[in-house]
């Protein structure tokens, strides 16, 4: 078994993959640059800085512990094959805050806002499960030579489990299981399309070379296992909104529990900021969703609706429709996004006495931790209950 999770953890593992779909790492060539092929030159694309992992020795436990010291270079690469390149790179985006943040929001305003919350709650799950094991396991990400590394931001992080296929599972089968009973497709349609969906994603993080294949299968086996021990309380989850009045309450002061007492890393990454801001998320529609209830800002709640028996085709008229309503929500999202962080992080500068745009001060934990909290949350809370009372208001259905 050891030498079995020594050989899915093998960088050389994921260079070979990376080989094979045409991505190499650029040669040394120094001197000899101006004599290079003309094509390769015009291939080649700049890299990205990295932490190399660290070398473990010995046992397996101590090798894939080791922490790596941050050690940057820039990484040049050549791509050989670009249907490849742009379909991973493309579908290493479907895992990232961008699609989410588009994503879940839309199927709110413009799908089921049933569907929404139940995505966004274990998608909050799931990803805080996933951040913590990173950052207590302390696996490296795949050494680099002889793996290719196309992204930055997240290169400080540690690898096991991959959060992009842990969110792209969940998000992927929780949306199946569902619609099913929902909304009438053939299954097997949506099961390939589940698959295919978290299969490309969680290819794209061996093609970026941020994962190996055990990282991977890691993220998918432990969703795979927290979306079947979950599933018999989501019919309880549904019914969150309609709890006490202390629940929002509660609602706040855990998952800020949770986030500001972190596991603490060997060094400063965006783990725990990333973890605030989904937390925050999840917190906010959490507390929109209780907000319409408590208020009957809604007129019947989304789960006592009955099945629709065909998905309405689109036509001009509701792709005009859909695409307002997305458009000005998100407007509206990231200007209370922008208006709460300005105000959140003057309020802690000056209760910190910290020097104003010091970007550094943004990473203390009690400076960080509170103001991502804070702005999120009130996204969560516009995204759930302002931006569908300004849809009203405006005569958007």
């Amino acid at each position: 078994m050891a030498e079995l999770l020594r050989s899915l953890q093998d960088s050389e593992l994921v260079a070979r993959f990376q080989r094979r779909c045409g991505l190499f790492p650029a040669p040394d060539e120094g001197p000899r640059e101006n004599g290079a092929d003309p094509a390769e030159r015009a291939a080649r694309v700049p890299g990205v800085e990295h932490f190399p992992a660290a070398n473990g020795g010995g046992a397996l436990a101590k090798g894939l512990r080791g922490a790596a010291a941050p050690q940057a270079f820039v990484q040049k690469y050549i791509v050989k094959n670009y249907f490849y390149y742009y379909l991973f790179r493309f579908s290493a985006a479907l895992g990232q805050e961008v699609f989410y943040i588009t994503f879940l929001p839309f199927t709110h305003w413009n799908i089921d806002p049933y569907l929404s919350r139940r995505l966004i709650i274990i998608w909050v799950l799931v990803m805080y499960i996933g951040q913590v094991a990173k950052d207590i396991l302390k696996w490296p990400r795949p050494s680099s030579p002889p793996v290719v590394k196309l992204e930055k931001r997240v290169i400080a992080e540690y690898g096991m489990p991959s959060t992009h296929a842990m969110a792209s599972t969940a998000i992927a089968f929780t949306l199946l299981i569902s619609t099913m009973d929902r909304y009438q497709y053939p299954f097997v349609l949506g099961l390939v399309m589940a698959v295919v969906f978290s299969t490309l994603v969680c290819l794209s993080r061996l093609y970026t070379g941020m994962h190996t294949v055990l990282d991977v299968l890691g993220g998918v086996l432990i969703t795979a296992f927290l979306i079947a021990l979950t599933y018999p309380a989501w019919t309880l989850i549904d019914c969150l909104d309609s709890a006490s009045p202390l629940f929002p309450v509660c609602v706040i002061i855990v998952p800020f529990f949770l986030c500001y007492n972190y596991p603490v890393s060997d060094y400063y990454s965006p783990t725990r900021a990333d973890t605030t801001t989904i937390m925050a998320a999840g917190a906010g529609v959490t507390i929109g969703c209780w907000i319409n209830h408590f208020f009957h800002l809604v007129s019947k709640p989304a789960e006592s609706l009955p099945v629709i028996q065909n998905i309405p085709p689109l036509t001009t008229d509701l792709l005009v429709l859909v695409l307002t309503k997305f458009t000005v929500g998100i407007v509206l999202i990231l200007l209370v996004r922008q208006l709460v962080q300005n105000l959140s992080l003057q309020v802690l500068y000056s209760w910190f006495k910290v020097v104003t745009r010091n970007k550094e001060a943004r990473r203390r934990l009690e400076i960080e931790v509170p103001y991502k909290f804070v702005t999120y949350t009130s996204v969560g809370i516009c995204a759930t209950t302002f931006v569908p009372m300004l849809h009203r208001f405006l005569g958007l259905p």
